[in-house]
Order: C-alpha cells, then sequence, then structure tokens
C-alpha cells in the first residue's frame, strides 16, 4: 500500500512528541496559571481569559524555551506579563458599571478591600514577588527564577513589599 506523501504535510514523530509533551505540561500548570490570573485580575472570568492567553503565546513562543528545567518559570512569567497587558489596558478605559459593583464589594468586606487597595498601590516589582511568596507559596529560589532576578533581590523585594503594605494597611 503507497501513501499519497503529497497531499498533506506530517510531522515527524519526535515533533508530535513535542507537541504532545508541551500540552501535557501545559495542562497540569492550569490549575497555578489560573490562581495567579485569579490573584491579579479578582475574577474567575478575566483569570479564566487570562489563562487562555497565556496557553495562546506560550504555544506560538514555545521554541524560544530552551531548557525544559525552566517550563513552569517560564509560563508563570508569561501569566504575569498577560496580567499585567490586561490590566494596563484596563487603565486606559473605565467602564461605569464599575462603579456600582465596588460600592456593594465595599459593603462586604473592608478588610478586603482595604488589602486590595494596598496592592494595587504597591510598586509592581513588590507586588509581584509578595503574590508570588504568599498566594502561589513559591519560595524564594522559585521567585527568583520566574522573575530573573539573584534570590537577595526577591528578598529585598519581599522585605520592601511588605513594608509597603504595612505603610498602607
Amino acid at each position: 500500500m503507497v501513501e499519497n506523501t503529497m497531499s498533506k504535510p506530517r510531522m515527524s514523530r519526535s515533533q508530535l512528541m513535542d507537541e504532545d509533551t508541551f500540552y501535557e505540561r501545559l495542562s497540569a500548570e492550569q490549575r497555578r496559571l489560573y490562581t495567579i490570573a485569579l490573584s491579579y485580575m479578582r475574577t474567575e472570568a478575566d483569570a479564566l481569559e487570562v489563562v487562555q492567553e497565556v496557553s495562546c503565546r506560550a504555544w506560538m513562543k514555545r521554541s524560544k524555551l530552551k531548557d525544559e528545567q525552566s517550563f513552569r518559570p517560564w509560563l508563570i512569567r508569561i501569566t504575569i506579563n498577560c496580567c499585567m497587558d490586561e490590566l494596563r489596558r484596563r487603565k486606559r478605559v473605565f467602564p461605569a458599571a464599575h462603579l456600582q459593583e465596588d460600592a456593594a464589594h465595599e459593603m462586604k468586606s473592608n478588610d478586603r478591600i482595604d488589602l486590595k487597595r494596598a496592592m494595587d498601590r504597591m510598586k509592581p516589582k513588590y507586588r509581584h514577588v509578595v503574590v508570588l511568596r504568599y498566594y502561589q507559596d513559591m519560595t524564594i529560589a522559585e521567585i527568583a527564577k520566574v522573575l530573573k532576578k539573584p534570590e537577595g533581590t526577591i528578598k529585598t523585594w519581599l522585605r520592601e513589599g511588605l513594608k509597603q503594605l504595612r505603610g498602607y494597611l
């Protein structure tokens, strides 16, 4: 039986395995990516949208990942970047519907609102470290790998971030 190889391009077996491995590893990280996105975006729908965007960006940029051991930090970095991009975009557009929604939330939990406002006022580099450390339970070494900074810098940013939070609260 002769196969017609002209009809469609075929991926080699190794490329197929790489694609399968990529999707398996991405699927294994979905929950973590979602919780990180949720901590930045604060709504389920927005967090899910960010995770979808992360999956797309990761797939398009997969050739730039040189070390498979860095897959998780690489995905987390993409997630943070997607969240920051979306938050920057939203600052330019402020829908009036959020005014009523914020007033209703303020009645529910003042402590939660105060913490949210304090986190929003923090410098982004400090906020990233605090979120990854206390919302994601990542170690200093893991955060350093994700943010591509020395561990000493991460410790300093964490200390300064907590100092800022105390000042705002």
